[in-house]
């Protein structure tokens, strides 16, 4: 009896849910569609309703069985079924259909729409011919037109699925809807950087997957260009300038460093202080600003190139100036001044003394004629006077002869 209880109840869920249960139904835009009106009798007289809720309308829409303006949309067909006979996007919907038998048993019929449209197969545009190893290069761009709904496109490499990691392997991906019909041209483009030593013509190539219904992919015809490995050039040394030159600075002062790499592509740039690297962002110039003691030590950059390994630059210090501490230079211009004054002073002290010796010497000349040479007469000691006169006079002179 409980068996018998349970299968009744089953029975009626089942029922029910065959009542109002709704059925997916997908349609191909611009080709007819007709939907049954389940238990309506196959002909006239019919008690039968049909309403809509579609793009078409903003609330239910109950359809006349004696037709109406939207006969040229969906109208009904003396069998009680609904044809709409070109499909569009706006078509997307729920439709219900409420049907009474002769017996006056009520059956109800409920569809829900989707429409699609299948584009093309997917081209590859913009296609490369060549390939540079070591450095991200453009593939092409996939594109898919005239598509509904949207669907996505995948890019292989060699049969296998490409997945952007952002490093090499990087997909740009756009969609746009056409504002009148309402379709989608979606298209990708595919960045990669080939490795050194890979195969020197890989097969790129893209599919599209459309929205609905679930079907197999729309493949493009592959591409296979080549890949070309420039060979290692000599590089220039990695220099390191310093500004103030020297890397001497005053304390809370600027230092300017700047790494100069010049190579194409730029390398990355990362800096060492005291032989550990520095937790910055890559960047070729390094400003120390408010410089204090916790700056001062060996700075170096390294520079990193895609195809060639890290290079270090010469390595350069930085120092603080303590207060009161002469730079090099102001000292160098300071010593130079004072070694002018003392020997300016050294020239004028051996000339003074040279004529101190000079007027020593006719002294001494005049004192030892005095004492040979005695006067004889008034005259002659006239004369000798007037002559010790001249004879200062004569020495004074000769102050400049040897």
């Amino acid at each position: 009896m409980a068996a018998r209880a349970a299968a009744g109840a089953w029975m009626l869920v089942l029922s029910l849910w065959g009542a109002v249960g709704s059925q997916n139904i997908t349609a191909r835009i611009g080709e007819p569609l007709v939907l049954n009106c389940k238990g309506a009798p196959k002909k006239p007289p019919q008690q039968l309703e049909w309403k809509l809720n579609t793009g078409r309308t903003e609330a239910w829409k109950v359809l006349s069985t004696q037709g109406d303006s939207w006969d040229r949309v969906a109208r009904i067909l003396p069998n009680g079924s609904l044809l709409l006979p070109a499909v569009g996007i706006q078509d997307e919907g729920t439709f219900r259909c409420r049907a009474m038998s002769r017996k006056g048993k009520e059956t109800k019929s409920n569809y829900r729409v989707q429409v699609y449209k299948i584009p093309g197969k997917p081209e590859i545009v913009d296609p490369a011919s060549e390939l540079t190893a070591g450095v991200p290069n453009k593939v092409g761009t996939c594109v898919s037109e005239g598509g509904y709904p949207a669907g996505t496109i995948n890019w292989h490499l060699d049969g296998k699925h490409l997945v952007s990691d952002g490093k090499g392997v990087s997909v740009k991906e756009e969609t746009r809807r056409h504002p009148e019909t309402g379709l989608f041209t979606v298209q990708s483009e595919l960045m990669v950087t080939p490795a050194l030593g890979g195969a020197p013509r890989p097969t790129f190539s893209c599919s599209f997957s459309p929205g609905l219904p679930r079907r197999r992919a729309l493949h493009a015809a592959p591409i296979q260009p080549r890949v070309w490995a420039p060979k290692p050039v000599p590089l220039e040394k990695v220099q390191l300038v310093v500004e103030p030159e020297g890397g001497a600075v005053a304390p809370g002062g600027t230092v300017t460093l700047t790494c100069e790499a010049p190579a194409q592509p730029p390398p990355q740039i990362h800096w060492i202080k005291d032989g550990m690297p520095l937790r910055l962002s890559p960047s070729p110039v390094l400003l120390l600003r408010e410089v204090g003691p916790q700056d001062q030590g060996i700075y170096s950059c390294v520079a990193t190139y895609p195809t060639h390994g890290p290079q270090e630059s010469p390595a350069v210090r930085i120092s603080i100036i303590e207060t009161g501490e002469e730079e090099p230079t102001t000292g160098y211009v300071r010593g130079s001044g004072l070694g002018t004054l003392a020997l300016a002073l050294e020239i004028l002290g051996g000339l003074g003394t040279a004529a101190l010796l000079i007027g020593i010497i006719v002294w001494q000349r005049r004192k030892h004629r005095e004492e040979r040479k005695a006067p004889e007469n008034q005259e002659e000691e006239e004369h000798t006077e007037l002559n010790q006169s001249e004879e200062p006079e004569v020495a004074e002179g000769s102050t400049g002869g040897p």
